[in-house]
């Protein structure tokens, strides 16, 4: 008799009851938990229960296997295998991470660096089922070494900056007011102040040496037409006292002539004199000439000397000025700004004229980016500023504030006069879209306006604005807002 036929008549047997717990119970059993699931598990429990009810145990073998197959197989592969190699990969991640970049990271600290390449090797080798709680210790361990040197090292940045910028600061007290070495020196300072990130380090970094270079060519040229000056007023000197020692000659001579005048006896002896008195007189009337002649030219070459010191100078000082500038834009910077705005403030209240500025922020800047790139983000903020410096009066001013964010000065001009102006900049970005690598860039920007109060501080003002661009953003991008 086969297994199936004597589990059936098992199950037939009319003897003792069967066991709760026996093939007759717990198969049926099964199958109707199998047919309460959702989708194909449950229709495979309800053949199973069809099973169950018509004792058709092999039908149920079968479906068993089936499930056994199509399941359970693929679950049990995945704890041997793919758990495994997850834990592997994770294990592996953590390795890098302490052994290699975190290592890397703490190379100016060698103790702790070999620790973490130590506790690297270390997870490398290391198993499931191993003990993890050493490597844990010493990992927690590692890294509160790492914050508290973290700390101090914060610590020991912030003391040194603050050293730098006292040295700056007693350097700008001892230099004159009108030195274009302090402009560079509080461009500097403003610097520190606002913990700038390595892309601005770097942009003023290149600016100031160029800086420094076009001075010091500026600087050489002042310094060589001040040594020409010097050696044409010797010069000029020299020929005064030759001309003074020729006029001294003709004094001796001449009272020579007189003593052979009064000495003469005959008409001869006297026209012999005369003669000698009237050479010495053309030779020194010639000298006189030439004389006059080379002090004119020495004159006139002082004149040009000093000519050139002035503009040269002038050129220093215009090149002082590119402090105030933006190296990306030509818009002007905060330092050029704040001091565009003091002047301009200062006549408003004097003059009791209006005074209005816009704070300007590109739409979806990041996005730009994401597309065109950082090139094409640049090119973007150029022709921004291209435009509103062909839209702006002579005496209005465009100042990249930050990243994408420009302030417009608009002097003389009252509130709504100032929207306007901002929208027909937003019209006209609209009509000319910028264009990189052949590629048209369009773009837009949302804007907040105000209007400078009697007595407002300009921070107070900025602030404002600020607020009125972050509402004209809430409203939906590409629009100007009024502070009120």
């Amino acid at each position: 008799m086969s297994i199936d036929r004597r589990f059936t008549a098992s199950l037939r047997d009319p003897g003792p009851a069967p066991d709760a717990t026996g093939p007759l119970a717990v198969l049926p059993a099964f199958a109707d938990g199998m047919a309460a699931l959702p989708g194909e598990l449950g229709g495979l429990g309800k053949r199973l229960q069809s099973a169950a009810r018509g004792e058709d145990w092999r039908s149920y073998q079968r479906l068993l296997q089936q499930f056994l197959d199509k399941y359970l197989q693929d679950f049990a592969r995945s704890l041997d295998s793919g758990a495994m190699a997850e834990s592997d990969q994770l294990r592996e991640l953590l390795r890098q991470a302490l052994g290699v970049a975190l290592a890397s990271l703490l190379q100016p600290l060698p103790a702790l660096a070999g620790e973490s390449t130590a506790l690297g090797s270390e997870l490398k080798q290391w198993r499931p089922g191993s003990d993890l709680a050493p490597l844990a210790l010493r990992v927690r361990e590692l890294c509160h070494q790492v914050g508290v040197h973290a700390g101090e090292t914060s610590e020991q940045q912030a003391l040194l900056l603050g050293l730098f910028d006292l040295l700056l600061e007693n350097l700008f007290e001892l230099l004159d007011d009108g030195s274009w070495l302090r402009g560079q020196v509080a461009v500097v300072r403003e610097l520190l102040a606002g913990n700038p990130d390595r892309q601005t380090l770097e942009a003023t970094r290149q600016g100031l040496r160029e800086l420094a270079y076009q001075q010091g060519l500026l600087k050489r040229g002042i310094d060589q037409s001040k040594d020409a000056m010097r050696v044409m007023m010797v010069s000029f000197v020299e020929r005064l006292d030759g001309m003074a020692a020729s006029t001294g000659e003709f004094q001796s001579r001449l009272e020579v002539h007189m003593g052979a005048i009064r000495q003469a006896r005959t008409i001869a002896d006297l026209g012999h004199s005369l003669e000698d008195v009237l050479d010495d007189t053309a030779r020194l009337q010639a000298q006189a000439l030439q004389s006059r002649e080379q002090m004119l030219a020495a004159r006139a070459e002082v004149d040009a000397a000093e000519d050139r010191i002035r503009e040269l100078e002038a050129r220093l000082r215009d090149v002082g000025d590119l402090l105030r500038s933006d190296p990306l834009t030509g818009a002007l910077n905060r330092r050029g700004f704040e001091e565009e705005y003091a002047r301009e403030s200062l006549r408003a209240e004097r003059e009791a004229r209006p005074l209005s500025l816009a704070v300007i922020d590109l739409d979806e800047f990041s996005r730009l980016n994401a597309r065109h790139g950082h090139a094409g983000g640049d090119v973007a903020l150029r022709h921004l500023v291209s435009l509103a410096q062909a839209t702006l009066r002579a005496g209005d001013a465009i100042c990249r504030h930050g990243g994408e964010e420009f302030v417009l000065l608009l002097p003389g001009t009252p509130l709504a006069e100032a929207q306007a102006v901002v929208q027909r900049l937003q019209k006209r970005l609209a009509a000319e879209p910028a264009v990189h690598e052949g590629q048209r860039i369009a773009f837009a920007f949302s804007a907040g306006v105000a209007a400078r109060q009697l007595g407002e501080d300009r921070d107070h003002l900025l602030r404002r604005a600020d607020r009125a661009m972050y509402q004209a953003k809430r409203d939906g991008r590409n629009r100007v807002s009024i502070a009120h």
